[in-house]
């Protein structure tokens, strides 16, 4: 693998794959791993931390064929992108790759190179717009944590590296092995690529909002009680109308809508992380049954009950949200 990285660059986009590489080398994969990092003049580079990555070599100096060649991020690639020299090893170096891949706003320097053109592509979710305004022939899609299309991957922001890697080991050396390494990495094993960058729980309403913040914190917290919108109006002290208003401008969405997505992310977490029925869930997470909970995660996540089911033996979290998060669809206060 070789990694391609520059001054400036985001020290945890190195670090995340060649730590899980080299713990995969001590679980005896064969052929071993063997990691590489390159900068355009073949000298260390600095960091956006101050760290130097050191050990580079040149990139005009890489020859053969590469099994993986990565594009790390990192505030440094504005000038990254728009350095010549760089985007002709680039474009060199991925004739020679089986693996085409970049992390975070890696995407930008492989975009400038000309290697997503027609393709589908994420980066982090803070600059998913700005690579789809500078690259229209590139189709962006800012949610998931990882995307192949071909034998070009591209990754979100930073820890999603670590997404990245083990999805590469897994292709390479099987389910088994990405598990013991994940494991030692004290990781998801592992977060399946279309988990949205941001899960409602990680995406809370302004601070200036503090009413809707603390409601939708309680709604996270007791996904099994009461809250219709009168509930949660008469907790916040205001009508149910002005706590449509409140939520619509501040949170996206309406207290129904919030509600039966924080309860679907509620029972996916709780079906992954147990062995309770998805009867026993549904009670748990203020559904009324299981086939209520089934439908929920059909409307939610886009797959059926049956293999929410199936899921429950697997290390994997269910946070791609589809309609009911952005604002579509649900039902008022369900406990149905």
């Amino acid at each position: 693998m070789v990694i391609i990285a520059y001054n400036d660059a985001q020290i945890l986009d190195v670090a995340c794959p060649t730590g899980a590489l080299e713990i995969a080398n001590g679980h005896g994969v064969l052929p071993p791993y063997a990691i590489e990092l390159a900068t355009v003049a073949g000298r260390s580079v600095r960091s956006s931390s101050g760290i130097a990555l050191t050990g580079a070599r040149r990139l005009a100096s890489v020859t053969g064929r590469i099994d993986t060649m990565l594009v790390v991020g990192g505030h440094g690639t504005r000038t990254a992108m728009a350095d010549d020299r760089m985007l002709t090893q680039v474009r060199r170096l991925a004739r020679r790759s089986r693996r085409i891949a970049s992390v975070c706003t890696g995407a930008f320097v492989l975009a400038a190179a000309g290697l997503l053109d027609g393709r589908r592509a994420t980066t982090h979710w803070a600059y998913s717009d700005i690579l789809a305004a500078h690259f229209p022939a590139v189709t962006v899609d800012p949610a998931p944590l990882y995307v192949q299309d071909g034998n070009v991957y591209t990754s979100a922001g930073v820890t999603s590296a670590l997404d990245l890697t083990l999805a590469l080991v897994e292709s390479d050396h099987g389910p088994t092995v990405a598990r013991e390494v994940a494991r030692e990495l004290v990781t998801y094993l592992q977060r399946p690529a279309d988990q949205a960058q941001i899960s409602m729980f990680l995406a809370p309403p302004p601070p200036g909002d503090r009413l809707v913040r603390d409601l939708l914190a309680h709604i996270a917290a007791h996904p099994g009680d009461d809250l219709s919108p009168a509930a949660l109006a008469a907790r916040a002290q205001v009508s149910p109308r002005h706590l449509t208003r409140l939520f619509v401008t501040h949170a996206g969405t309406t207290p129904a809508r919030a509600v039966r997505a924080a309860r679907t992310e509620a029972a996916a977490h709780l079906v992954r992380a147990s062995e309770l029925s998805l009867a026993a869930v549904a009670r748990r997470c203020g559904f009324g049954s299981a086939e209520v909970l089934r439908q929920a995660f059909l409307d939610h996540y886009g797959v059926t009950g049956a293999k929410v089911r199936r899921m429950a033996d697997m290390p994997e979290a269910l946070d791609r949200p589809t309609a009911e998060t952005s604002g579509h669809g649900g039902s008022a206060g369900d406990r149905s």
